[in-house]
């Protein structure tokens, strides 16, 4: 029952985490655009997200006759509880449930997202939506072997596949001061693998008008557009555990850092956004087979020479 009531509340933050997330990226943009942003609704905005979920889930759900109906309904709902599983390795003192094997368990779920993209355009039987669930399933699969082989490194360096023990061993220094462009290629990666801008090819609206969720309405766009923004979050979480996790778990201020590390990572996400332009998905394809690829090859082989070294 504890645990139940546990994942319960962690699930409900999560969800309003995200829904002040949209709040603040679109503020942030807004403000990098030279203008206001949200500022009716309430004070300065604040409650916008609160209204754009209930305009949402009451509106009707319109479905087109030409859909798969059984997998159409299926693919949001298998996307967000997905990106729901991932919060389940929050390394705090106070979680019931403890993954001592926590680095393969976010390899396995993450590479389960592309499913739910592939689904929803499949499913939804539009050439938008089919060209832009194969673009996401592209780039997807290419950036996981990059991230895969990045991931590695802090692996080798702490020798441990547990979220907690890869914080405790940066407590005198961060992973991302040994291999300052090997953090920056992990942040790269994680922009592409949650399909974000400059790389959102999944939905590119200039060509693709909405992509893969293009038929999609009221409280299934809603499940897709949690599923997005909470993989931001926990993309954001892990990239400050596994390169700027500094204290020690059983430190409050410890937890703190952590938070504001995060928000910082999900913050250059919004910044990312709005201050480049959208690749071109050729060059998007080179930049992980022919630059990301070869230079994590060559820091692993690094990393272990170093180690065969010191032993």
């Amino acid at each position: 029952m504890l645990t139940v009531i546990s994942c319960v509340f962690t699930y409900v933050c999560i969800l309003l985490a995200v829904a002040f997330f949209t709040l603040l990226e679109r503020k942030g943009l807004s403000y990098i655009q030279r203008r206001k942003g949200p500022n009716k609704v309430g004070i300065t905005g604040i409650p916008q997200p609160l209204a754009d979920a209930a305009k949402l889930l009451t509106k009707e759900i319109v479905i087109p006759s030409v859909v798969n109906i059984s997998v159409y309904a299926t693919a949001p709902i298998l996307s967000f509880i997905l990106a729901l599983l991932l919060w389940q390795l929050y390394p705090s003192l106070y979680a019931v449930s403890y993954f001592k094997s926590g680095v393969l368990f976010f390899l396995c779920v993450s590479a389960m997202n592309v499913y739910g993209t592939l689904l929803a355009g499949w499913a939804s039987n539009s050439k938008y939506a089919l060209l832009g669930a194969l673009r996401a399933i592209a780039q997807t699969i290419s950036y996981e072997v990059s991230m895969a082989l990045i991931l590695l490194f802090p692996l080798f360096i702490s020798a441990s596949f547990n979220f907690i023990e890869l914080k405790e061993v940066q407590s005198s220094i961060w992973f991302t001061f040994l291999l300052v462009p090997l953090g920056c290629m992990w942040f790269v990666t994680c922009v592409a693998e949650t399909n974000r801008a400059p790389f959102d090819f999944a939905g590119g609206e200039s060509e693709l008008v909405s992509g893969f969720n293009i038929e999609y309405g009221s409280a299934g766009f809603a499940l897709i557009f949690l599923a997005e923004y909470a993989n931001i979050l926990v993309m954001s979480l892990f990239t400050a555990l596994l390169f700027t996790g500094g204290g020690s778990i059983f430190s409050m201020s410890s937890d703190f850092l952590l938070v504001l590390e995060t928000l910082f990572f999900a913050f250059l996400f919004i910044w990312v956004r709005g201050s480049y332009p959208r690749f071109r998905y050729d060059l998007l394809m080179g930049l992980t087979w022919k630059a990301f690829l070869p230079a994590a090859l060559t820091a692993l082989v690094l990393v272990n020479s170093l180690n065969f070294i010191l032993k």
